[in-house]
């Protein structure tokens, strides 16, 4: 059906965390045109329990036999899928009660977008709210969709994200050199081809956790898939405009990057790896005002 959308709930060992939370958001949805898709990556906890105390006919529990990785499971579920739309919920975010139904009010037959996205919250482990930021796009161009990430009045996130699933397929579902930015790839891939839905109100939380396993891995391959992915966003984009897109885009990417280099405790490797940032986005990251390159 046109109007159905698959919720697809990846999870790992999260049981007893926030997964029966995270199935009841997804059940209880006022958007009730809905399959929920739990995607077990051969857990080794009560997660088939935990599933199995949800009676809802719409809701489906896949069982992988053996771990097939993150970016494994985004993509089976993706391929699972029945729904015209398709939403990657992971098990320790939250969406409102009207998240889908919003998307959906704006997904009209005759607009053909590749995806909708709504403003995100950061919360803590215990839900309390951090920060909001409302999904503000200045401009119905692409570069002005890539201007208003890099200057911060847009969140891009997977949890405020609904994806046209066949679109997505189309692209190639989730994938990126190290696979550490795939959702922004996918996000990327579709925006060259198809336009996208805006809403404004924050209607999803993203969870915040100080130890996430952003800062275990190498500042190099950090780099790399920023890199190629700016590379994507200015191929795309208008040659009136691409000085522009570029001279932000590596500010923007270089101050992510720059964060992972500062958090390394070695003052040795955390130098080297600033250098390294500054080889892909730019000496003046070295230099900059905060004194980034400061150990």
């Amino acid at each position: 059906m046109d109007d159905l959308v698959t919720i697809a709930i990846p999870t790992y060992n999260r049981a007893n965390l926030y997964l029966r939370d995270v199935i009841s958001a997804a059940l209880d949805q006022t958007w009730e045109n809905i399959e929920v898709l739990v995607g077990d990556n051969a857990s080794t906890d009560n997660t088939d329990k935990v599933v199995s105390e949800f009676k809802d006919p719409r809701l489906r529990y896949i069982q992988h036999k053996n771990n097939i990785g993150a970016n494994g499971n985004f993509n089976a579920l993706l391929n699972a899928a029945k729904g015209k739309w398709f939403f990657l919920f992971h098990d320790d975010d939250m969406i409102d009660g009207d998240f889908i139904e919003s998307c959906m009010e704006i997904a009209k037959p005759d607009k053909n977008f590749g995806f909708i996205r709504t403003g995100v919250r950061a919360i803590d482990l215990n839900g309390k709210v951090l920060k909001e930021r409302p999904n503000k796009i200045t401009g119905e161009m692409r570069e002005d969709f890539y201007l208003s990430w890099f200057n911060s009045q847009t969140g891009l996130y997977l949890c405020n994200t609904l994806f046209n699933t066949h679109h997505l397929k189309e692209v190639g579902g989730f994938q990126s050199l190290h696979n550490l930015l795939q959702d922004n790839y996918a996000l990327v891939r579709l925006l060259d081809k198809w336009s996208h839905g805006v809403i404004e109100d924050i209607k999803a939380s993203y969870r915040y956790s100080y130890d996430q396993q952003t800062y275990k891995v190498p500042v190099k391959a950090w780099c790399e898939d920023f890199r190629g992915l700016l590379d994507l966003i200015v191929a795309q984009c208008d040659s009136n405009r691409r000085n522009e897109i570029l001279n932000r885009g590596q500010r923007f990417f270089g101050h992510l990057c720059m964060r992972r280099a500062h958090a390394i405790s070695s003052p040795i490797n955390r130098f080297l790896a600033k250098i390294l940032v500054a080889r892909y986005f730019g000496p003046r990251l070295l230099i900059n005002k905060n004194k980034i390159l400061r150990s």
